[in-house]
């Protein structure tokens, strides 16, 4: 079987989907299939081409016996919609050309999705290379990006809507990354087949019981800290600021401090709002790389999950939670809908506050803080429940079982 992966995100960049799709990748080779990766010069999230990849139009290379082909993306640190436009399109123009020329025939065409518009090289590829065409959805967009206020301009959402729309009914299989997801698609498109492939962890790589970590000391951090860690792309979506408004509450508590680790749109806002509201509490990190993820996890005491209050938000699962949960801390998650009834009701995981509101997060912290004993046996229900569910060696298994029989 010869799959081609189309994403414009992937290692060596940082970041859920980049890790997501190569874990992916790897898996459906071991299994037999020949897997090919389109993607762009590694540039996200610092809007900067890595040095190693600098003013090249194209470049093949193998990772872990994958074969990864780059072309040229036109980046900028401007945050304006007509810059990530250029960004967006000059990839969809660039990897339907290294597509068509320099790559071969393929079974299945497995598309990422956000950006949306990377569709149209799916769409276009799938054509002359007579694949079947596997549209992967991470995001509903641009419905997403509506809600969250990002784009208000009535034309862009009515003909991204229409794109969106057009990719799901030219698609052979559509994926959602949650069951929300899924439904939603489904609920629009009742003649399509949909399935979920859901995030998940590597258990061997996110052990607690083969790291060793120095960090707490490294970063002047004592035994006797309680570190509530938020980690990943501190942007829009978040809410970042419940995180900043509950340490202000809680700045009696010279034990309990907030570690945000991470690269993104609202980090300078946040950075602000800190110093404004004198948040000795709060330290900011940058971003890691993949490799250095464990160990940070390993020294701190309890993960924070927030998104803001939204009902696009009912149907996200957060990629943080499994990395997290693999290392038993328990969470603290600002989310509603299908990741608590996941994580907090079903598995036990940790402990739900309200999204966006900075008094049930302090009260949350509080209650972890004093019970130390329900902090340790969350962070065991945690390891049980993604062991039994998230694995990414099941979850790469079972879509393999479902491609051999849909063939």
């Amino acid at each position: 079987m010869k799959i081609l992966i189309l994403t414009q995100y992937f290692p060596p960049e940082v970041g859920a989907p980049q890790n997501r799709l190569f874990e992916l990748a790897v898996r459906l080779k071991q299994k037999g299939a020949e897997v090919t990766i389109l993607t762009a010069m590694p540039n996200y999230p610092q809007m900067e081409i890595h040095k190693e990849y600098q003013g090249k139009f194209y470049k093949f290379e193998k990772m872990e016996g994958l074969n990864v082909h780059r072309s040229w993306i036109y980046v900028s640190k401007s945050k304006g919609i007509l810059k990530r436009l250029v960004n967006y399109f000059s990839f969809v123009k660039t990897s339907a050309w290294i597509g068509m020329f320099k790559l071969g025939k393929f079974d299945y065409i497995i598309c990422e999705s956000p950006p949306l518009f990377l569709g149209m090289t799916a769409y276009f590829l799938k054509k002359i290379k007579g694949a079947k065409l596997i549209f992967n959805v991470s995001d509903l967009w641009p419905e997403s990006a509506e809600k969250l206020g990002l784009v208000t301009n009535k034309f862009f959402l009515r003909s991204a809507t229409r794109l969106e729309e057009f990719l799901y009914r030219k698609s052979d299989l559509i994926t959602g990354q949650t069951q929300g997801i899924c439904k939603n698609i489904s609920s629009r498109f009742s003649d399509k087949k949909v399935y979920w492939l859901p995030n998940g962890v590597d258990l061997n790589y996110y052990n607690s019981d083969t790291v060793v970590t120095n960090w707490r000391k490294e970063n002047n951090f004592s035994k006797d800290d309680f570190i509530l860690l938020y980690a990943g792309i501190i942007g829009h979506a978040q809410g970042l600021e419940v995180i900043i408004h509950a340490a202000v509450k809680l700045k009696d508590h010279s034990n309990i401090k907030f570690v945000l680790l991470g690269s993104g749109p609202e980090k300078e806002k946040l950075q602000l709002l800190k110093q404004t509201l004198k948040t000795e509490n709060v330290f900011f990190f940058d971003a890691v790389t993949k490799k250095e993820m464990p160990s940070i996890v390993s020294a701190i005491d309890v993960a924070v999950i927030p998104l803001k209050r939204l009902d696009l938000f009912k149907g996200a699962i957060p990629s943080k939670i499994f990395e997290n949960l693999a290392m038993k801390k328990p969470i603290l998650l600002g989310v509603e809908g299908e990741a608590k009834d996941l994580f907090i009701d079903e598995g036990k995981c940790g402990l739900a506050f309200i999204p966006e509101d900075a008094s049930d997060l302090v009260s949350k912290t509080i209650d972890l803080f004093t019970n130390r004993n329900e902090l340790d046996q969350l962070g065991e229900n945690g390891y049980k429940y993604v062991e039994k569910k998230f694995t990414r060696d099941r979850i790469a298994n079972n879509f393999w079982e479902f491609l051999n029989q849909n063939k």
